[in-house]
């Protein structure tokens, strides 16, 4: 009987979990798997080594799951997102927290471990920040310190904050840095956490996205059942997120948006096959937006190119269109083209 338990227990795992038994570590899984390898690999770069192996371990045993249970994985998301008040934590809290559960030896190990990635981490941020920000939070800071920190971030980046700085100090600073011992660990991990505290952690509140700015970059990669699916979904929970989310998306049908400048610089970017299949599965409105930018002969040729391909999947006709979205995203990145977001305001790069 025992034994018949234990084979139930497994086949139901094989065949995956309900939404309400999940456990956190397998709704990470959950939502890395539906990432996928492009728009996951952010997330799977910010965790630890162990936090891989228990992501990947639940992963593996994950099994598969129902589509219900993916729309309530998506739904719970979004909602925690949209509804989060933020928590704060620190060095002492969380050894203060850790004391509670494991022996002291182990957390003494383990907060060791996290000063020296800390101190890693800080520096890194660091060199992430405008220098004009680093500047302005420096000059308030002792000569000696400002060293300290210059002395540990690219040369090249330290470069730029000593122009930005005034003049004097400047100088008084690269006589210090000419000068500069090794620096007790103390008195760095002391500098460390006074960045990590008052500079680091500030810049990353004030730069962190939306929460539905990101989620509009998840649903902007799901194809379009899945994306029709998660949103009718999402609009039974959380109606203004869902329509939110909407607004911020990037689909193809924006591309309507570009001037004609624009329209000519991606058409010469994507390449034909791509462009010929987004085209013939879009409407006619569409259609005749991208073929009122090329010349005549040009136009039918398209036309005779896309009749030639005789009937394609839906699959493939998103693909082309996800592609050309994301070519034109790219291209407003570098500010080879401008895309409007909507008819009642100006041009915005992305």
């Amino acid at each position: 009987m025992a034994a018949g338990a234990g084979l139930a227990g497994m086949l139901q795992a094989a065949g995956g979990e309900s939404f309400a038994a999940m456990s956190g570590v397998q709704r990470a899984a959950a939502m890395l798997l539906l990432l996928g390898e492009t728009d996951g690999a952010p997330i799977w770069q910010l965790l630890e080594e162990d936090e891989v192996k228990k992501v990947s371990h639940a992963m593996v045993q994950l099994g598969s799951l129902e589509a219900e249970t993916v729309d309530k994985l998506i739904i719970d998301f979004v909602s925690r997102l949209s509804n989060s008040g933020g928590i704060s934590s620190n060095f002492e809290r969380t050894e203060s927290l850790l004391l509670k559960i494991f022996p002291s030896e182990q957390v003494s190990a383990i907060m060791a471990e996290i000063k020296g990635a800390s101190g890693k981490r800080v520096w890194a941020s660091i060199a992430q920040v405008d220098p004009e920000i680093l500047a302005s939070f420096l000059r308030n800071e002792y000569p000696q310190t400002v060293a300290v920190v210059l002395s540990k971030v690219r040369s090249d980046y330290a470069a730029k904050v000593l122009t930005i700085l005034p003049e004097e100090f400047a100088i008084d600073v690269l006589s210090r840095m000419l000068r500069m011992e090794t620096v007790q660990k103390e008195a760095l991990r002391h500098i460390e956490e006074t960045l990590r505290v008052e500079f680091v952690t500030t810049i990353a509140q004030t730069q962190r996205r939306d929460a539905h700015e990101l989620m509009a970059d998840v649903f902007n990669a799901f194809d379009r059942q899945t994306e029709g699916r998660f949103l009718a979904a999402l609009d039974q929970a959380n109606r203004g997120s869902a329509k939110r989310i909407r607004e911020l998306m990037f689909t193809f049908e924006d591309l309507l948006k570009l001037d004609p400048g624009s329209v000519q610089t991606l058409m010469r970017k994507v390449d034909n096959d791509t462009l010929c299949r987004a085209l013939k599965g879009a409407n006619e409105r569409v259609r005749a937006f991208f073929m009122g930018q090329m010349s005549t002969r040009a136009a039918k040729n398209l036309t005779d190119e896309m009749a030639s391909l005789g009937p394609i999947r839906l699959k493939e006709v998103d693909e082309a269109q996800a592609k050309m979205t994301e070519v034109a995203k790219e291209l407003a990145e570098k500010g080879e083209i401008m895309i409007a977001k909507n008819s009642a305001e100006e041009e915005l790069v992305y």
